[in-house]
């Protein structure tokens, strides 16, 4: 391990995360938890809460420029509120769009060390132009896979019960995606809604109910979320890694090593709808595809200048499963985020054109959160305190990757393909890209992602406040 990763891990007790916000309003990224402060106050009121989080703001924010200490906490019911409203004028450069925020320390500790979250366990996208809502993922071991749920299956309707069914393209019409994030309930365990929905590329036609069940989320998928693709004769490796957690890091080795032993030289990282989470898994996953670069820089990590202290660089370290690739496609959307925009960039110097960007633009955040915990009232606050620069000095992707990389090409998410298949529109962009072929650039604008069978325009569903799993794991409900 190098010297810059054992200080930061010592100075701040960091497990270094980063979180994404899926292409809405609500991203994040982190690099840690740092020593618990002491407590402001002896109890866990409002108030209380609001006084230890502007002072710990005030001492650790990337951009003090930016904070306006001015508002008065008393005007605000809720945390989140007065955090929102302090970190505001960043918010209005585009510096943090919702990355500060507190959340829970139970919460968060479960999804990053295990994936445990509570819900239909489905990844949910909706067309902007027609009021449709559809699975973008379903994952494997959750109550929705089990009743037939999968990758391009159209959610119809919904209600609390079969006989309360209501028309997704009504509640959308009338109120909006948020009409649906409200009526899919709660992520509690028990919570059970009744769904009509439709199977891929208009096949049966069913009604379900399903209830929210606990269960741990699988960062590489065993159907799909890792194999060797045959293009004419030359082995690829393809990777899609859903959340950087800790589960994560055997997977990957698993992962790369079966790409080692195949002899891969060109690989496709699928990113479209990570958020981010853990950056020490980012790390490994740099290590993995970095077996020619051993003590070469990955990424520099810079605090503020009064905690310029805590600046480290981390290098490629050996990793006996790692690759040496000539070529990568990363595949994003509007959802990728964070951790995943850092092993993207991280790659740019040393690629150059033999790296492009497939499919939109990613959502544009460099900068990741410590976190700072008060133990007493279960609050974590993750405050923007660093940014992510790659070999070259270069973090300023704040409007997305599209801004940076070399090359790029525009490409659908195309939901009538599963994840992983070669003749899925992103897959097969990248395939030509590795060969290549010429493409279109992306155009439009961060967020907003092309679906061939579902419209126009498609979003990833998100929660104006999303759990800790919804963070790092954006559209999942």
């Amino acid at each position: 391990m190098d010297i810059g990763r054992n200080i930061i891990a010592a100075t701040l007790a960091i497990s270094l995360s980063a979180c994404g916000g899926g292409g809405s309003n609500n991203s994040s990224g982190n690099n840690g938890a740092a020593p618990t402060p002491p407590s402001t106050g002896g109890t866990c009121s409002l108030r209380s809460r609001q006084d230890w989080a502007r002072e710990q703001i005030e001492e650790w924010y990337l951009f003090p420029d930016l904070l306006d200490l001015s508002v008065d906490p008393a005007a605000f019911n809720n945390i989140n509120d007065y955090v929102d409203a302090l970190v505001a004028p960043a918010r209005a450069q585009s510096r943090d769009r919702f990355f500060t925020y507190v959340t829970s320390i139970e919460e968060e500790n479960a999804f990053f060390e295990s994936g445990s979250s509570a819900g239909f366990g489905i990844r949910l996208g909706y067309d902007t132009s027609a009021n449709r809502v559809f699975v973008l993922e379903a994952f494997e071991n959750a109550p929705a896979f089990d009743n037939g749920f999968d990758r391009g299956t159209e959610i119809l309707a919904l209600g609390n019960t079969t006989a309360t069914l209501e028309d997704v393209g009504t509640i959308m019409a009338s109120e909006g995606p948020q009409g649906i994030v409200d009526r899919l309930g709660p992520s509690d365990a028990d919570v059970t809604r009744s769904f009509r929905i439709q199977d891929r590329n208009g096949g049966q036609l069913r009604t379900v109910r399903v209830a929210k069940a606990d269960f741990a989320l699988d960062p590489v998928s065993d159907r799909y979320g890792a194999q060797v693709i045959n293009d004419g004769g030359k082995p690829v490796g393809y990777i899609n890694l859903r959340t950087f957690i800790d589960t994560a890091d055997n997977d990957l080795r698993t992962a790369y090593d079966a790409f080692r032993q195949e002899g891969v030289r060109e690989v496709i990282v699928d990113f479209r709808y990570n958020g981010g989470g853990l950056v020490r898994t980012a790390e490994l996953m740099g290590d993995l595809m970095g077996a020619d670069r051993v003590g070469s820089t990955f990424s520099f990590t810079r605090f503020r200048a009064s905690k310029s202290e805590n600046n480290s660089t981390e290098l490629f370290e050996r990793a006996s499963q790692a690759i040496a690739p000539t070529k990568i496609a990363f595949i994003g959307r509007g959802g990728t985020a964070s951790a995943s925009e850092l092993v993207a960039n991280s790659f740019i110097p040393y690629l150059n054109d033999n790296t492009a960007l497939i499919g939109t633009n990613t959502f544009g955040k460099p900068v990741g959160q410590i976190g700072l915990d008060r133990a007493a009232c279960d609050d974590r606050l993750r405050v923007v305190a660093f940014q992510s620069e790659n070999v070259n000095g270069e973090g300023e992707y704040y409007t997305g990757l599209a801004s940076v990389f070399p090359r790029t090409c525009e490409a659908a998410d195309d939901i009538t393909s599963q994840l992983g298949d070669s003749g899925e529109a992103s897959v097969s962009a990248a395939l030509g890209f590795l060969r290549g072929e010429t493409c279109n650039a992306i155009a439009g604008t961060n967020g907003e992602q092309g679906v061939r069978s579902a419209g126009s325009r498609q979003q990833l569903l998100q929660s104006a406040r999303p759990t800790a799993a919804q963070r790092e794991t954006p559209g999942l409900f």
